[in-house]
């Protein structure tokens, strides 16, 4: 493999065809067990690799450099080899921006709740504070410094203007499933998902049920590709590739 992605279940990515349709090298899609982290990125017989759940955080002991705003969103999801040395960096970010620019989701100001807390939490959280909102509250299963459980959120935290689900709550195969009930946050005018499969998770669809803004998390997925193969091949390239490709994968998927 020279360039892939690697994650603990991948049957559900299409990041091999948005690469594919970005750059001219083949991509593998590349599940790997726990265990075998370690001596995957030790031998780093690779270019070039995208990382995901459970692995943004596992694989960073392992880096030689790892950029500032990796650094500061404490996970990565992009690790370039240039001659034998490790480069981390976080292009989720950038996605997570692009999706939030393309549907005008104005933070500044704003209570935002996150759901989730790992690896793409951290890149979400980032752009959150990035975008101004006025409070960032985070919320998950387990409950940690600085994270809340579900039971407080909705006792003290219904007042959300904005909510975003980072978790793989509701992600296929277990499309019934919806990280949190919305009827209790009446001050909510959107909910973004970072899961693109389904296209529209259980989430987003009582969102835009009740009136809300619903954005599913395709349109980041395929830009923050974008900007791993600026990593990966050392170039730039215009984001308006980013919107040919969404729609011909969201065709696809829709059929």
């Amino acid at each position: 493999m020279e360039y892939g992605l690697i994650g603990e279940k991948l049957s559900h990515s299409f990041s091999k065809e948005i690469h594919e349709q970005l750059a001219d090298y083949t991509y593998d899609l590349h599940p790997i067990e726990k265990e075998c982290v370690e001596e995957f990125m030790k031998k780093h017989e690779w270019k070039a690799i995208n990382v995901t759940i459970p692995y943004k955080q596992t694989v960073m002991p392992y880096l030689d450099y790892i950029d500032d705003q990796a650094k500061a969103i404490g996970a990565v999801n992009t690790v370039v080899n240039k001659d034998g040395k490790l480069y981390g960096h976080n292009t989720d970010f950038w996605g997570f921006l692009y999706m939030c620019k393309k549907h005008n989701i104005q933070m500044e100001g704003k209570k935002v709740l996150v759901i989730g807390n790992g690896g793409a939490s951290k890149a979400i959280c980032a752009v959150v504070n990035h975008l101004k909102a006025k409070c960032t509250v985070i919320v998950d299963i387990v409950p940690a410094d600085g994270v809340i459980t579900y039971e407080e959120c909705l006792k003290n935290h219904t007042d959300a203007e904005i909510i975003i689900n980072t978790s793989p709550v509701g992600m296929y195969p277990k499309c019934d499933a919806s990280p949190i009930d919305l009827a209790p946050f009446c001050k909510c005018s959107a909910v973004l998902d970072v899961i693109y499969n389904p296209l529209t998770t259980k989430l987003v669809e009582d969102a835009k049920n009740r009136g809300m803004i619903g954005v599913n998390g395709l349109e980041m997925l395929v830009a923050q590709a974008k900007y791993a193969v600026e990593f990966f091949l050392d170039k730039k390239i215009d984001d308006d590739v980013i919107d040919p490709i969404y729609k011909d994968i969201f065709n696809k998927m829709n059929k």
